[in-house]
């Protein structure tokens, strides 16, 4: 039984199962984890504290020839990057901090547009 499993310089939940438990590295989903899961024969319902190290150092050599955590993070700031420096429409989009997959913005996309405060409208004085 291993103390702490560390994967990808990530500490995995004790409590939770192995198919959650690799969920928390940056790069890891659901199908990935379970697509790990099964080419190592390791149950997806063992917690992670039940793993035993050599379970552990075939997760860490699987999940090593993934491209995760901070490489991962690089590389999609570089893709948008690179698309605002073309030019595209989806790098003004992320530019402005407006939705980049073609939402509708009139009444949603508070989380992208954030949330505004409403004016009241002003009157022009007449003369």
């Amino acid at each position: 039984m291993a103390t702490v499993a560390r994967i990808a310089g990530i500490t995995l939940p004790k409590e939770k199962r192995v198919e959650i438990g690799l969920t928390a590295v940056y790069g890891v989903g659901r199908s990935l984890s379970n697509k790990i899961l099964k080419e190592s024969n390791i149950n997806p319902g063992t917690r992670v504290s039940e793993l035993t190290d050599d379970q552990l150092n075939i997760l860490r050599e699987k999940i090593s020839k993934i491209q995760t955590e901070g490489d991962l993070r690089r590389k999609i700031q570089m893709d948008i990057k690179r698309l605002q420096e073309i030019g595209s429409y989806r790098g003004y989009r992320h530019r402005k901090g407006l939705p980049v997959r073609g939402q509708n913005t009139k009444t949603n996309a508070r989380t992208r547009k954030g949330k505004r405060k409403t004016v009241a409208n002003k009157k022009i004085a007449m003369k």
